[in-house]
């Protein structure tokens, strides 16, 4: 019987809020599939395309974006910034092919704990249907 398709997921999390959502399921022993590949960053604001493009193209099966609740940030308007260059993002990437489920974008404050693993559990089982991302895959 053929093994189900568990995807690679490179999630860029923002390091005051949904990194410490993260942290807070981890202390508080809730189980979520370990799919993601978590990456802390200063704010949600300071992911580029380039980034997400990259982790695609090096692998990734999906990308997740998380950050503070608008209205919510560190660093006052980042995560507005970041929902208005990430939705030209998603859009690009639909415009060249790629599934809409493949790159997603969230808001989870340091004590969503719950929410966190809702999220990436709910990402798991959308991207399993799917299989492997080949669109953007550089083959070396």
């Amino acid at each position: 019987m053929a093994e189900e398709f568990e995807p690679k997921i490179v999630a860029f999390l923002c390091k005051w809020c949904s990194s410490a959502g993260a942290d807070l399921a981890g202390v508080s022993r809730m189980e979520y599939p370990p799919n993601i590949i978590p990456i802390q960053v200063m704010c949600s604001g300071s992911v580029s395309p380039l980034y997400i493009f990259s982790a695609l193209s090096q692998g990734a099966d999906g990308v997740l974006v998380s950050g503070c609740h608008p209205g919510d940030c560190h660093y006052m308007k980042g995560n507005y910034y970041a929902r208005r260059r990430l939705a030209l993002v998603k859009k690009l990437l639909e415009y060249i092919g790629l599934e809409p489920p493949r790159f997603q974008m969230s808001w989870v404050s340091a004590t969503e704990g719950v929410k966190f693993t809702q999220l990436i559990k709910e990402l798991v089982k959308e991207l399993q249907p799917l299989g492997p991302q080949t669109k953007l895959r550089r083959n070396f």
